[in-house]
């Protein structure tokens, strides 16, 4: 379950009830968490609808800012324009573990798949959590992902659970971060998997605050290095788009990443995905496509907007909601919210 903390608002439009990506109906994310020692890990999954999605896809659209990553099922997913399966974020190392967990998820449920059916593509999105993580542990198993898509639900917990139990963003505790706005009878919502920025770089509400909270950190490295780790970005919508709109879409959280001190580099794979919940995709070629009426080009303006609102905003509440953690090797990385307590303070 979601847990309260105090986090600065970021931009002008409204955010929806939750300030979540469950404010787009049917979106829910369940997380199952491994905290143990050296292994500070997990896996967090999205279910973008509550039915069935190898039977019933949604239209999606990717950006890749920079493919410094090892995910699986953007491929087909960027040419068809589709989502056949829950989104499923984890650690590098477990990529192939969770992408087999996922397919055996929907042969289990259409034992036609790979006979007579075509064979499912598993989305499987990753950052590595190896600094906090023992990534050769290993330790992610099929069941962990079995675990988190069962606990699915519209108030998740945000911060240093799931997938982002590992992750480290700016030098501080990185993690799960997810926000939502409202425009023009439409909503747009995102969820970050943050583990990305060099330390002196983060800027919260336009503020470069990055070098008054390294002074702050006991282990701090005083060399502006170069930046390494990855995000991803989801997000989603209840706006009519198609696969190519949507696609324009994922490239404006690009906008929201910048604003809090990426320049997307090198060593920093930057993935974004987005989807809309407003139509179907069937799966049987003897089911009619929907007719759907597309928004207009000319009224993507205010969504690009609130896609990089939501973005920027998932991004700050991930560094806001994430706890200290200390994993392998007694390596730690502190919580924004216990290094800065006084953060009001520093934005002023």
């Amino acid at each position: 379950m979601s847990q309260p903390f105090d986090f600065p608002r970021i931009g002008v439009l409204p955010g929806g009830p939750l300030d979540s990506l469950a404010d787009v109906a049917g979106v829910t994310v369940g997380h199952h968490t491994l905290a143990a020692g050296a292994v500070q890990t997990g896996v967090t999954v999205i279910r973008p609808h509550d039915g069935d999605l190898f039977l019933n896809k949604l239209p999606a659209g990717l950006a890749v800012l920079n493919g410094f990553g090892k995910s699986m099922g953007l491929l087909q997913m960027q040419e068809l324009g589709q989502l056949e399966t829950a989104i499923v974020l984890g650690s590098t190392m477990a990529v192939g573990t969770l992408a087999t967990a996922l397919t055996r998820e929907a042969i289990a449920r259409h034992p036609q798949i790979g006979r007579d059916w075509p064979t499912v593509n598993p989305l499987v999105l990753e950052c590595n959590d190896g600094y906090l993580n023992d990534a050769q542990a290993f330790a992610v198993q099929a069941s962990d992902m079995t675990l988190a898509l069962a606990s699915t639900d519209a108030d998740f917990a945000q911060g240093s659970v799931g997938a982002g139990r590992g992750m480290s963003a700016f030098g501080l505790k990185g993690g799960i971060g997810s926000a939502s706005r409202q425009v023009e009878g439409y909503l747009v919502a995102a969820l970050v998997l943050a583990n990305f920025g060099r330390p002196e770089a983060l800027t919260i509400r336009g503020r470069c605050i990055g070098p008054l909270l390294q002074q702050r950190l006991r282990d701090a490295d005083k060399t502006a290095g170069p930046e390494k780790g990855s995000i991803i970005l989801i997000l989603a919508t209840d706006a009519p788009l198609d696969a190519r709109q949507l696609s324009r879409l994922a490239r404006r959280a690009g906008a929201g990443l910048a604003r809090t001190g990426s320049d997307y580099g090198h060593g920093s794979g930057d993935i974004a995905l987005a989807f809309s919940t407003a139509y179907k995709l069937p799966h049987s070629a003897r089911v009619p496509m929907p007719a759907i009426a597309m928004l207009h080009e000319a009224r993507l303006d205010p969504l690009f907007q609130a896609g990089a609102e939501a973005c920027e905003q998932a991004i700050v509440k991930a560094l806001f909601a994430a706890s200290t953690v200390e994993g392998r090797d007694g390596r730690r990385r502190v919580g924004l919210s216990e290094l800065a307590p006084d953060w009001r303070e520093l934005l002023s």
